[in-house]
């Protein structure tokens, strides 16, 4: 153990990052040095054989970054829910059912990667991570989702691909802050228009058995049957839409240019800014448009 460690240490410091990479190298457990380098940030064991950690590994109080894919693990140990630091957490591919409640402790977790686990509800606790903006639960066995999913109002970017979903969940359209959305390989056979989500950046429903591709907003790319020609329709309608702006403010400027050019005209003949018409038979007076919009002449004198 102490060769294997001593070659993942070779990172160490080597970029002022003080990260240990122990991935796959066969351990059933991790090596109780670990939880004496006080000063790691980022700690990956991923590919090993490991169903637990020690409770020593809550002495990593700096750590912000902890991947545990694929090992055994069916129960996150609580002295991970201790690692308040941490940002990221890595979970995919154990054997994970649920989450304890102290998962709550991690207060500062902005993102989460549970995917290919055996979920089949989605886990409450979540809702206690304020600040989670990239949850990855693809690949479990979900089926719907709990109706107030929108209280996690930060959350960015949801991965929900592979799971056992036969409709669109309706709470998905009141999460406004959703920029991703992934809903790949489920079997919704139709989808709701989803305009109303104008955060949203990307949806992929990709090998669903959908007819037609969704509506969404302008911004919005998709990913799935139907997807190309309706992204194509769409830019050929936004091509359009430029193409008519630039020919009216092309008109625009011809427009200006030319009141410009009459306006010199009155200088360079000096017109007088007065116009007098005295001593005249007139009995009614309309002003040529041109004259009425000029703003050279500023008075106009006449009596009937």
């Amino acid at each position: 153990l102490s060769s294997q460690l001593k070659d993942g240490l070779f990172h160490l410091h080597e970029d002022g990052d003080p990260v240990l990479d122990l991935s796959y190298r066969k351990f059933k457990r991790l090596p109780s040095r670990v939880c004496d380098l006080m000063h790691l940030e980022k700690l990956y064991v991923c590919g090993n054989s490991l169903r637990t950690l020690p409770d020593s590994i809550s002495q990593l109080q700096g750590l912000r970054i902890l991947a545990l894919d694929f090992n055994k693990i069916e129960d996150v140990p609580l002295a991970v829910c201790d690692l308040t630091n941490l940002t990221r957490l890595y979970l995919g591919s154990n054997r994970l059912m649920s989450f304890p409640p102290e998962l709550s402790n991690l207060q500062n977790l902005r993102c989460l990667w549970m995917e290919s686990n055996y979920f089949q509800r989605f886990p409450r606790v979540l809702y206690d991570l304020p600040n989670l903006k990239s949850l990855q639960m693809g690949d479990n066995r979900l089926k719907t989702l709990p109706p107030d999913l929108w209280r996690m109002e930060a959350l960015r970017g949801l991965w929900l691909y592979g799971n056992r979903f036969d409709t669109f969940p309706k709470v998905l359209l009141r999460m406004k802050s959703l920029e991703i959305l992934d809903l790949d390989r489920n079997k919704i056979s139709e989808i709701p228009s989803l305009k109303r989500l104008r955060a949203l950046r990307l949806f992929s429903y990709d090998h669903n058995p959908v007819k037609e591709p969704p509506i969404v907003g302008e911004d919005a790319v998709l990913v799935g049957e139907g997807a190309a020609e309706f992204l194509e329709v769409r830019e050929a309608r936004k091509e359009r839409r430029r193409k008519a702006a630039e020919k009216e403010a092309e008109e625009l400027a011809l427009s200006l240019k030319q009141s410009s050019h009459s306006s010199d005209l009155w200088h360079q003949q000096g017109i007088s800014t007065s116009l007098q018409l005295t001593d005249n038979a007139i009995t009614a007076l309309a002003l040529l448009p041109s004259v009425q919009k000029s703003a050279l002449l500023k008075d106009v004198i006449f009596f009937f």
